[in-house]
């Protein structure tokens, strides 16, 4: 059973003062646009959208569309109308907030034009009732759909998690997340073979989508063969690209002497890092870009959490960043702690090896995108110094430095995610018809990524929130982050 988009009718946020998160009730007009419709043809100038309900009635030439009477009206001259934006990989209740996301993730992700997420492993307790509030009305917030516990092995990478040993446990827990009603089942990178596959093969049997980590002891084109939907933060994919992947497997389960210090553990990861790029084969690369264009495995490369948490450098400036004052005292500190360690034994050499390896991790996906495979921005927010919402422009903006036209870039966050999730007849897209999730930008974002920053106005769901009600949102997060 494919999730939908359409089941989730978005509401009303605590933090827009009073307002109710309904639509407008004589509905909107959005005139004078240039529409940047995701439909695949170029720009359409000077075009007046009406919406309806939580859906777009009308999109046509502004000559030819009558306003109605007493319709708000947005003077959109000038300025660039895209579909609402999709984040394909967070973790809503890793915020570490005491309700559950909603005082500063979600605020955060509207005040970003983000109208739609995908969970990629949570808690069911916190996501559930979320998703409820924001079906029924309640709060307004983008549409989101979620995994829920991850599948792992022992002991589990993150949690929370199921723990899977063997065959018969890893299809009694898929049939368990399927009746509670998850819309993935995610796997993790501790998995064993025999775990993992039996986990695949069960997906099937569900009919619930199968996604997430390569597992260590998987290789990326046997994830392909077995149905995994997307590949997540690249993982084991630049693995799969060595001309001798047997032999780095053999070596990253090496078993150290009980002895080994943390530091020559470290440096013993760094020689297997540096052989992973030594090894790196452009046959082998194309061979996997083959497999997972022709099995239609999707990739989340989640570019802006490998340059952060994956291969950071020495000359990493997120301490300084300015969106800091959005993350709250208890959030920052977990993340300077887990940076503190990661950089604890990382030298010049060392980070100028981290710069390749993310370097090449990139051109990975851009060569993916020319190969014809399917690619979904995403951040793994709010990992350590992954903003959420924020990150998500800075994701399109990897993308295209990853290679990927500005185009291609935005598709990877408007129109794939519907396709991916079976929902494109309702979303993705600007069309009369389709949900009115919407925002307004400033600037061209075909002329420049960047400009996807440049937000006048988002409309969730017929919701029109104008710059003065998000810098609102904006000003009462820096408060409540400042206490």
């Amino acid at each position: 059973m494919k999730p939908s988009f359409a089941l989730y009718l978005p509401v009303c946020l605590a933090a827009v003062a009073c307002s109710c998160a309904a639509p407008q009730e004589n509905g909107l007009a959005i005139v004078h646009a240039t529409v940047i419709d995701m439909a695949g043809g170029p720009p359409l100038a000077d075009r007046t959208v009406l919406v309806r309900g939580q859906r777009l009635s009308v999109v046509g030439p502004s000559a030819a569309v009558a306003v109605p009477r007493g319709t708000p009206i947005v003077d959109a001259t000038g300025r660039f109308l895209i579909p609402g934006l999709a984040d394909m990989h967070v973790h809503l209740t890793a915020a570490g907030e005491p309700d559950g996301s909603r005082r500063v993730f979600i605020p955060l992700l509207v005040a970003n034009g983000i109208t739609a997420v995908r969970d990629m492993g949570g808690y069911l307790e916190s996501l559930a009732p979320l998703r409820e509030e924001i079906r029924q009305g309640r709060r307004l917030g983008p549409a989101v759909v979620y995994a829920g516990p991850y599948l792992d092995g022992s002991p589990p990478s993150f949690e929370p998690s199921r723990v899977v040993l063997d065959g018969v446990q890893a299809s009694r827990e898929v049939r368990q997340l399927a009746l509670d009603g998850v819309d993935f089942i995610k796997v993790q990178s501790m998995l064993n073979r025999e775990a993992y596959f039996a986990a695949a093969d069960a997906a099937k049997r569900e009919h619930i989508p199968f996604v997430g980590h390569v597992p260590d002891r998987v290789t990326a084109a046997e994830a392909a063969g077995a149905g995994q939907g997307s590949i997540e933060h690249l993982t084991n994919v630049l693995r799969a690209c060595s001309r001798d992947e047997p032999g780095l497997i053999r070596e990253q389960f090496y078993v150290p002497r009980e002895e080994e210090t943390t530091e020559a553990a470290h440096a013993r990861i760094v020689r297997w890092q540096q052989r992973l790029l030594d090894s790196f084969s452009e046959a082998s690369a194309d061979r996997l870009m083959a497999t997972l264009r022709d099995k239609n495995v999707w990739q989340t490369p989640t570019l802006v959490l490998l340059a952060s948490n994956a291969f950071p450098t020495l000359d990493s400036t997120d301490g300084k960043d300015s969106r800091l004052a959005y993350i709250p005292r208890a959030t920052l500190d977990i993340w300077s702690r887990g940076r503190a360690e990661r950089m604890r034994f990382v030298g010049q050499a060392e980070s100028r090896l981290r710069a390749q390896l993310y370097a090449k991790s990139a051109r990975l996906v851009g060569r993916m995108e020319g190969a014809g495979v399917k690619v979904l921005a995403g951040t793994d927010s709010p990992a350590p110094y992954v903003f959420p919402g924020f990150s998500l422009h800075d994701e399109l903006g990897r993308l295209v430095e990853a290679g990927l036209t500005p185009y291609q870039a935005l598709e990877a966050a408007t129109r794939n995610p519907a396709v991916f999730l079976g929902v494109e007849k309702d979303s993705g897209t600007v069309a009369a018809g389709k949900f009115a999730d919407l925002v307004l930008l400033d600037g061209n974002p075909l002329d420049d990524i960047g400009n996807t920053r440049r937000i006048r106005a988002v409309v969730v769901r017929g919701k029109l929130l104008d710059r003065t009600a998000l810098d609102g949102l904006l000003d009462q997060e820096r408060e409540f982050t400042s206490r």
